[in-house]
């Protein structure tokens, strides 16, 4: 678990759940659907958000929200604080996979990978914001990655959008700490979710000049090394647990990683190992 800074101004209150908002974006399923459910059964209000808005009531309600369209986000989240009065927290779970060497992604796949994974968290959270604000406090949860802290080969957009998450959710921070809001970023490593079964792989054009695929081998190893880890990894209700202490702790971290310890230790030897040391070890565990 790795800790941030803690800041010294909170006015949320967090002693009971009886009455508190949650709004969850990407709630449909994985980590979101199992925060969902977990907030739920602990007596949160919550608000499942998705392009499907599927919600399992009477436990907890759904919404239709499309994270990449900036109406269809403004109207949810006013929805919400309509419906219920206020938003004492935003989980941002929405996002997807993208598979392919750089050199073969076309920049339409690259944006529409940035779109959702980055830019629609930063619609939530823009969303969010003010009604928080006004109430006096919140918190915000970031489902960022440990592939936002070490890159992935063949997933690089994937990996951009996770590491401007990090940098945005830090920045982020320093402007709303005086508001009562507080900001976590989660680092999950390896979850067994659909996200594995829904990556999207990039269709791939060759050039004239070549006469096969240079990259296909290393994609296809690399990846599979990944598919098989996300399938050997923890369960998603292991994130959702993570997220529950994030938002009931008085002084919630700056970042915390969920998984097994041996994916999370990465992020400690990425700083303290010579990097050519660090990527040597981990192009082998990569598969690259």
């Amino acid at each position: 678990m790795v800790a941030g800074p803690r800041m010294a101004h909170s006015r949320v209150m967090v002693a009971t759940t009886s009455g508190r908002v949650a709004l969850i974006t990407g709630a449909s399923a994985g980590i979101g659907l199992a925060t969902a459910e977990r907030l739920a059964a602990l007596g949160w209000t919550v608000v499942g958000a998705s392009r499907r808005g599927t919600g399992h009531p009477p436990a907890w309600t759904g919404l239709v929200m499309d994270v990449d369209d900036d109406g269809s986000v403004e109207r949810g989240v006013a929805s919400v604080v309509t419906e219920h009065g206020r938003i004492d927290a935003l989980v941002a779970c929405a996002g997807w996979g993208l598979a392919g060497a750089v050199e073969q992604t076309p920049v339409s796949d690259a944006k529409a990978q940035l779109e959702t994974n980055f830019f629609g968290v930063a619609r939530a959270v823009r969303a969010a914001l003010p009604p928080m604000r006004r109430q006096g406090g919140g918190r915000v949860v970031l489902v960022s990655s440990l592939a936002g802290v070490i890159g992935i080969p063949f997933q690089a957009y994937y990996s951009a959008s996770k590491f401007a998450m990090e940098g945005y959710g830090e920045a982020l921070a320093y402007e709303v700490a005086n508001f009562g809001i507080h900001v976590t970023l989660v680092q999950p490593g390896n979850i067994r979710t659909e996200f594995t079964k829904s990556r999207r792989d990039v269709e791939v054009v060759l050039a004239e000049e070549d006469s096969s695929d240079p990259y296909a081998e290393s994609v296809e190893k690399a990846v599979g090394i990944m598919e098989r880890d996300e399938q050997g990894g923890a369960a998603p209700e292991t994130v959702a647990a993570t997220i529950e202490k994030v938002l009931h702790a008085r002084r919630p971290p700056r970042r915390v990683s969920v998984g097994k310890l041996d994916e999370r230790a990465g992020t400690f030897a990425k700083r303290l190992l010579p990097y050519r040391v660090f990527e040597r070890a981990a192009r082998s565990s990569l598969g690259v």
